[in-house]
């Protein structure tokens, strides 16, 4: 499991603990949906049965992160066909999106920030193909948290004050803010009536009520009221694809991440860049890792913001971006003593100077959780909202928060990534699985918008290299770079690593001991000798595994 901070950005006992069991496991950003998903295990039912009651419960108990207003990715491992897939479900533009009706401001708050939301398909589809729990029996938890009430955690507290800005500008602020427009503190109890009577619905009628039926015509008609665009066409003819997974090797293990709207390739391209630098260049102990991880994720990073978008308009060469021969090009742009500066996350017709250009070659708020059982299959998910809360607002009595992932699009002419009719969005919900000598071993996700890109690396290179269980891996200390020279760290890295970093003129921003703006992971390792699975959660935010 894992335990909570405390006022002072440490660990409430000192440490946490690693999380076993033979019979299965779920790592979630929140106690009481990693408990939901363990009582469907107990009760006889499969990773796909519960993942779908962790989502669900997670829309209640963290209703600023995730929810059926969102959108998401999830890998499905299926044991008994040896078969790994990618499901997305991350939604698309409404068919009236255009770049004239959006402001940075328009496409991140407000009646046309969202996408067509994806989660709730993308969860009846995972029940569809692999699901053996009645459908309406996987909602239980949820409804009754959201109905009878449930603590709110420091860090759900803490979200919701933050959030207050956004939320006051819109009527359904009413669900979370008092008369006086104060919200709830941590510690108490906090109940959603609304998001019951909409969960009961799903429940009792599957996702037609959402997609063609009763919730469609509120969704519309709320949004519809305050200026929106979305229609009851977009989402009656929303649909979530099966997807095969992209993959590289890495020091002989193989990684799998979901392709293309998903931005998962630029966590795979960081680590073939790493493969080409021997164990041994690697000083994990001074300031060389860190400073190759940097300048790889730079180069990384400036290729994703060149080649990411719809990829039905603007296909991803991914043969070449994974290629053993272009990571070994890239390698050669990397000096051990020289800082390079980063084009920052975004597209800009005019780059930051001097920053990295993409590389030459021929032709050319967020969750995660994962869910293993007893049969060895296993389901890892990052779904999203975009923001706090999304769009801020929940349309016509349904309680749902909306999506804001319009904001993951570009304004500029020029980008791969501009709004438009209809178009997926270059997202970052990145979930991966590794397996090694053709058999599972491990799950890894996070949120962290684009920072997922360089938190999940740095989790495989603690798992692969390092040698770290899943828990430790997880609560290694970790780094982001951001734009030019800048770099945010954890204050937990060593006095040697920070000061050599500085010498070579990355400029250092600490974060603090555990920070939130580097992610908030969870993950799932098997022993394949014993079968034993080990689980991960992130003390950062208010992840726990436990097993059965």
């Amino acid at each position: 499991m894992s335990v909570s901070l405390n006022a002072n950005g440490n660990l409430e006992d000192g440490e946490s603990h690693l999380a076993q069991s033979d019979e299965g496991m779920v790592a979630s950003a929140n106690p009481l949906a990693t408990g939901a998903g363990l009582r469907i295990l107990k009760s006889g039912g499969n990773a796909v049965d519960a993942a779908v009651t962790v989502a669900a419960t997670l829309n209640v108990v963290e209703p600023f992160m995730s929810g059926v207003g969102g959108i998401g990715v999830s890998l499905v491992y299926w044991a008994k066909d040896d078969q790994l897939r990618a499901l997305d479900f991350s939604g698309n533009a409404p068919s009236g999106a255009a770049t004239q009706l959006f402001t940075d401001e328009r496409k991140s708050l407000g009646s046309i920030a969202m996408l067509v939301p994806g989660n709730l398909a993308g969860w009846w589809e995972m029940h569809q193909s692999y699901g053996s729990k009645e459908w309406e029996v996987l909602f239980k938890d949820a409804i009754e948290f959201a109905q009878e009430g449930f603590q709110l955690t420091r860090f759900g507290g803490e979200m919701i004050q933050n959030s207050v800005p956004r939320l006051s500008n819109f009527p359904s602020s009413e669900i979370l803010l008092d008369q006086s427009g104060a919200p709830p503190c941590s510690g108490e109890t906090l109940k959603l009536p609304l998001l019951a009577s909409s969960l009961r619905k799903i429940a009792e009628k599957g996702v037609d009520t959402f997609y063609t039926g009763e919730l469609a015509d509120s969704i519309v008609s709320g949004l519809s009221e305050l200026g929106g665009i979305l229609t009851k066409d977009d989402l009656a003819n929303y649909s979530p694809s099966w997807k095969e997974p992209i993959t590289i090797e890495y020091r002989g293990d193989t990684i799998y991440a979901p392709p293309p709207n998903s931005t998962a390739f630029q966590i795979l391209q960081t680590l073939k860049l790493l493969d080409q630098f021997d164990l041994e260049e690697l000083n994990f102990t001074g300031s060389d890792f860190p400073h190759i991880f940097i300048e790889a994720v730079k180069l990384a990073v400036s290729d994703r913001i060149q080649y990411a978008g719809d990829p039905k308009i603007n296909p991803v060469p991914l043969n070449v971006l994974l290629s053993e021969e272009y990571a070994l090009s890239q390698k050669r742009r990397i000096d051990f003593k020289k800082v390079n500066d980063s084009p920052g996350d975004r597209f800009l017709q005019h780059r930051p100077a001097k920053s990295l250009m993409p590389g030459e070659f021929d032709g050319g708020m967020t969750t995660h959780f994962a869910v293993a059982d007893k049969y060895g299959n296993v389901v890892n998910v990052t779904q999203t909202l975009g923001g706090a809360f999304g769009s801020a607002l929940a349309p016509k009595d349904t309680g749902i928060f909306m999506n804001n992932m319009c904001h993951w699009f570009d304004l500029e002419e020029g980008s791969p990534n501009i709004i438009g009719p209809g178009k997926k969005v270059d997202f970052c919900c990145s979930p991966t699985q590794i397996f090694r000598e053709e058999k599972f071993f491990a799950s890894v996700g996070t949120p962290g918008s684009w920072g997922i890109m360089q938190t999940t690396p740095q989790i495989i290179v603690n798992l692969l290299d390092r040698g770290m269980d899943i828990q430790n891996a997880i609560e290694a200390p970790r780094l982001k770079s951001t734009i030019g020279r800048k770099v945010e760290t954890e204050s937990r890295f060593s006095t040697e690593t920070i000061n050599g970093l500085k010498l070579l003129g990355h400029e250092i921003t600490d974060i603090g001991p555990y920070s939130r703006a580097v992610g908030g992971a969870q993950g799932i390792t098997r022993d394949e000798a014993s079968g034993r699975f080990y689980g991960g959660a992130d003390p950062r935010r208010d992840g726990y595994a436990e097993g059965l």
